[in-house]
């Protein structure tokens, strides 16, 4: 099983979400718990399309996340 970065951005209408480690897999939603349930299954798609193709599953590359705080 591997685990996949999703960032998850405020936007004019609601919420958006994607994985740096998933190219063009792209959810979004009107609260932040419609998004990532979206976006997990977004990846779900994803992943079971390129299984189809006979395309290789990337591994997750995003290997830490940080907050840096500036005044």
């Amino acid at each position: 099983m591997s685990k996949y970065l999703i960032i998850t951005e405020k936007t004019e209408t609601g919420y958006s979400a994607y994985s740096p480690d998933l190219l063009g897999c792209i959810a979004t939603g009107n609260t932040i718990p419609e998004t990532e349930q979206n976006m997990k299954e977004a990846i779900e798609f994803h992943i079971e399309g390129l299984k189809l193709e006979g395309i290789e599953i990337p591994q997750p590359l995003t290997a830490s996340v940080d907050y840096f705080e500036f005044a």
